[in-house]
């Protein structure tokens, strides 16, 4: 019944209205009903005071009748058409005049009864001095009415009549009523115009969810040229962006991935193409004895090389999986790297580089997995050996700031064209010139470093020269020695 966005806007949309105009219609029924009944009863109260008033000065005044039915008989000409008068000035209102006793004198309709002997209503009426009660005088009156009434007193003071002005309270009842009528119509134009207002107004944002949903569905069969059009700058403009750029990242990445099984098809089919050729040719005896040893040495060279790609290929899944732990020590970066130097001696003096070495302290406690920033240095440090040029300068730099450890690999040769160095972490990266130069790497080993120094919070970067040098550096966290044991 809510699937639509449509539907669950607009049915939230009517109840917030319906229950708002409930609740206002509750308030105003409240508000307008506790004002009508104060209305009506003060003007009831000012019109039995009134004519009260008027019949107290001239009963006084006038001195020919001893009793008050006496005066309300032979005056009733004058009498009578003030009590029309306040009756249509109040709808509905009921004016009577009775003698002390509750005997109807005189009314403004016709009402004949008078009021029992035996009720309250006189005697109290003596005593207060006005009276404001709901009833129907002992029955006189049809139903309830809303009743105020004022004494005519003689000149002793005494009790002679009295003035009734009755309003009915269901009077009340049609000006709620009309309200209320006037409430459920605004409601139902409110509802109208709120109808029309959601359906324009969430079909900006249902076109643009429909187009993203259609464009997902490209995305899961494998289309990722699809976009979403961005219109505006809000909340949907927002998200619609937001998606583009998902959908470029997913383009990106199948580009990656397609770009990764080929490079991985391409570097094993290599090697198993020149091991398989030289296997056949030993053993169809193409190839022949003599050279046999320097063709299988070719095949384990090529067999390592191949065990190198799975072996990097698997750190990677291992490491991007989280299968692979890390075992921080603490340990002396310095130390590692004057054996990993002393390792590269032969190809240090093949290539008869100037080599430098450069430790601010004689220890440099770093705190990380060892084995792994072995493999780190080691790659980096192959790297430099490998492409410097002859008798250019190499050379090795460790030192401390701000609680954190550089150590920098610099070297003078080809370098990185500067258009490149943004995708030297990425996988299988061989810049063209180092291709010819590297003919066992297999452009996975500064992506592996990427990724463990990411794994360790770290930061690695390279800067170069294009023909002239190049510089890796990369950090970790320092321990000072006194706060460790440090274990060889």
């Amino acid at each position: 019944m809510f699937k639509s966005v449509f539907t669950k806007y607009i049915t939230a949309f009517m109840l917030i209205i319906a229950i708002s105009f409930v609740i206002l219609a509750l308030i105003l029924c409240q508000m307008v009903g506790n004002f009508s009944s104060d209305t009506k009863s003060q003007t009831t109260r000012q019109s039995a005071e009134t004519l009260s008033s008027y019949l107290n000065q001239h009963y006084l005044e006038d001195d020919d009748y001893e009793y008050f039915s006496q005066y309300i008989y032979f005056n009733r000409d004058d009498i009578e058409p003030m009590l029309s008068i306040l009756a249509d000035l109040n709808d509905d209102m009921l004016i009577i005049i009775s003698d002390a006793n509750g005997a109807n004198l005189l009314a403004s309709a016709n009402i004949y009864g008078n009021i029992p002997s035996d009720s309250d209503i006189m005697s109290d009426l003596a005593s207060n001095g006005q009276l404001t009660l709901n009833g129907n005088l002992g029955g006189v009156l049809s139903s309830d009415y809303l009743i105020c009434a004022y004494p005519i007193n003689d000149a002793d003071g005494e009790l002679s009549g009295a003035v009734f002005a009755c309003s009915p309270v269901q009077g009340l009842d049609p000006l709620i009523e009309t309200m209320v009528k006037t409430i459920i119509m605004s409601c139902l134009w409110v509802m109208l115009a709120a109808l029309l207002a959601v359906y324009f107004i969430s079909d900006k944002i249902i076109d643009p969810l429909k187009k993203m949903s259609k464009a997902a569905k490209s995305f899961a069969a494998g289309k990722f040229d699809v976009r979403v059009p961005v219109r505006g700058r809000d909340e949907v403009a927002e998200l619609a962006t937001a998606f583009n750029n998902m959908a470029s990242s997913l383009a990106s990445l199948e580009d990656m991935r397609r770009t990764f099984l080929a490079n991985v098809s391409h570097d094993l089919r290599t090697p198993m193409t020149t091991i398989s050729g030289f296997i056949d040719g030993i053993i169809d005896g193409a190839i022949p004895p003599e050279k046999h040893e320097y063709y299988l040495d070719v095949i384990r060279t090529e067999i390592r090389r191949l065990s190198r790609l799975v072996g990097n290929l698997l750190d990677i899944t291992r490491i991007q999986a989280g299968e692979r732990k890390f075992n921080k020590t603490a340990f002396d970066i310095c130390e590692m790297a004057r054996l990993i130097l002393i390792s590269f001696e032969q190809k240090i003096d093949q290539k008869k580089l100037d080599v430098e070495f450069e430790c601010k302290k004689e220890k440099m406690i770093v705190y990380a997995d060892r084995d792994a920033i072995y493999q780190i240095l080691y790659n980096i440090c192959d790297n430099a050996v490998k492409f410097s040029r002859e008798g250019g300068k190499y050379r090795i730099s460790i030192l401390e700031k701000d609680r954190k450890v550089y150590t920098s690999v610099y070297n003078e040769g080809i370098g990185i064209p500067a258009e490149e160095l943004p995708f030297v972490f990425e996988r299988f990266y061989k810049s063209d010139k180092s291709r010819g130069l590297d003919k066992t790497g297999v452009g996975l080993g500064l992506y592996i470093a990427k990724t463990i120094i990411d794994a360790h919070d770290e930061e690695i970067w390279v800067k170069s020269v294009y023909g002239e040098n190049c510089e890796f550096v990369f950090t970790l966290p320092y321990t000072p020695e006194a706060d460790v044991v440090v274990k060889d």
